[in-house]
């Protein structure tokens, strides 16, 4: 399995659909990197050579901010919402939905399983 960014990206799947298992790329950007690389997209993973690896790793490394870094600065914008005490923060905080949408039903993604009514059936 070729590694890229601290990933093993999947050998038998074509390179731009393999390179989106990285956290921080997607479909078009898997695509950007590999126009800009001059690298086939519908190669498989298995068949890149040592030289195209480091190419794209330099490239990633290069022009973005993905895994670890990507997932650590989300983070501390998550965390400075929440210590100025916005609107958003104070959403992240409590775990209900930030962007607007209804809390009234729906909303079980961010809220978590409903609490169980237990003993409150009238006679």
């Amino acid at each position: 399995m070729p590694r890229i960014a601290g990933v093993n990206i999947p050998e038998n799947k074509q390179l731009w659909i393999s390179l989106r298992y990285i956290y921080g790329i997607g479909p078009a950007r898997a695509m950007e990197i590999l126009k800009n690389t001059n690298i086939d997209p519908y190669k498989k993973a298995k068949d890149l050579t040592p030289e195209e690896i480091s190419k794209i790793q330099k490239y990633i490394e290069d022009n973005y901010v993905v895994e670890g870094d990507l997932r650590r600065q989300i983070n501390q914008n998550i965390r400075e919402l929440i210590e100025i005490r916005c609107y958003r923060g104070i959403r992240h905080q409590k775990g209900l939905p930030v962007r607007g949408q209804r809390t009234r039903t729906n909303a079980r993604t961010r809220k978590g399983p409903r609490p169980n009514r237990i003993g409150t059936k009238k006679k």
